[in-house]
């Protein structure tokens, strides 16, 4: 009976997955900024009329975007911008919208126990939070200096992945609510290892929040080497010394390497000890199609770094990322 509860939240989940795409988007073209205000409500009405542009660009021309960066942006260079930040703006309604309608129909319909409705309820919170966190973000960018903040997008991105690892695990819980593993010390082992290789991912994720808030993928554009450099010189030149790990474009790429070189290493280690182990034909899927990912995602990442990051090798690799951590989570679930 369970069952079209756990559709719903794998349709939010493939809506999450869309919205961190065009998010990605919108910060490589620069759109983010394109509407300086919040409305919830208003806002979901797009511009219709010649008036209703001019209005809007009147607005934007105020901000300390347009006038440093912009200066003299037409109208039709300002609607590329602003239909990127429009939808990524009305996708996070949508999502809002297909996560409460359906929640309130199961409610009503009593299908949802307590412990699936507070679990859905914390979600929904979390949903609401990431709004005022992409506004919050925004605001960092309507200041004389007219960039995002690189800790309020790395924020905005890693709430994200939360969202969409709560709802993907819960969904996971409800099509198999009992482990099809027979519990053993190497299965224990394994399980260990998964949640921590999806800790791991999470923690590249926030990384790779770093690197586009700073734009850290326009440096060091070589591979496997920076520039001819195993250890660039340059990782601790900003005082103090922990600033290099958020405000150094050297530093903050050579982590993000750094982590994707390890993962490189440990997930297929976790592959080959799998096969160490007795597991179900799904468990086991799982554990090839994680393997088969991270080889795509690092590859993705590569390619968008030796060609100076163009937009739709970018935005796959943000989309990957995503991707990646399904697969982490769903050996993690299935091992449970």
């Amino acid at each position: 009976m369970q069952k079209p509860i756990a559709i719903w939240l794998l349709i939010c989940c493939a809506l999450v997955f869309a919205m961190v795409v065009v998010g990605g988007v919108t910060r490589l073209t620069d759109s983010g900024l394109s509407i300086v205000e919040w409305q919830p409500i208003v806002g979901t009405m797009p511009p219709i009329t010649q008036a209703d542009w001019d209005v809007l660009l009147e607005k934007y021309r105020a901000t300390p975007q347009y006038q440093q960066v912009n200066k003299g942006m037409s109208i039709d260079e300002f609607k590329s911008i602003f239909w990127w930040e429009y939808f990524h703006r009305l996708l996070g309604r949508l999502i809002g919208l297909v996560f409460f309608v359906p929640f309130v129909y199961f409610l009503i319909r009593k299908q949802i126990d307590r412990s699936l409705g507070i679990k859905l309820t914390g979600i929904f919170i979390l949903g609401g939070l990431q709004g005022f966190m992409g506004w919050y973000m925004v605001m960092s960018g309507l200041v004389n200096d007219p960039h995002v903040s690189q800790y309020r997008l790395t924020a905005h991105l890693g709430l994200a992945f939360v969202i969409f690892a709560t709802m993907l695990w819960v969904a996971l819980g409800v099509l198999s609510p009992v482990s099809a593993e027979a519990g053993n010390d190497r299965l224990v082992r394994l399980r260990r290892f998964a949640f921590g290789l999806s800790s791991l991912i999470f923690i590249m994720v926030l990384s790779g929040g770093f690197v586009a808030g700073i734009r850290a993928g326009l440096t060091y554009n070589t591979f496997p080497l920076m520039n001819g450099h195993l250890i660039p010189p340059d990782l601790f030149v900003l005082e103090p010394w922990y600033r290099n790990f958020f405000d150094n474009m050297t530093t903050v790429q050579f982590d993000h390497r750094l982590i994707a070189w390890t993962l490189a290493f440990l997930v297929p280690l976790f592959w080959y000890q799998s096969r160490q182990v007795n597991l179900s034909a799904t468990t086991r899927l799982a554990c090839n199609l994680f393997l088969l990912m991270l080889a795509i995602q690092i590859s993705l990442g590569i390619a968008t770094l030796l060609h100076v990051v163009p937009i739709p090798l970018a935005a796959s690799h943000q989309g990957g990322a995503v991707l990646l951590f399904a697969a982490s989570l769903w050996v993690s679930h299935r091992l449970r």
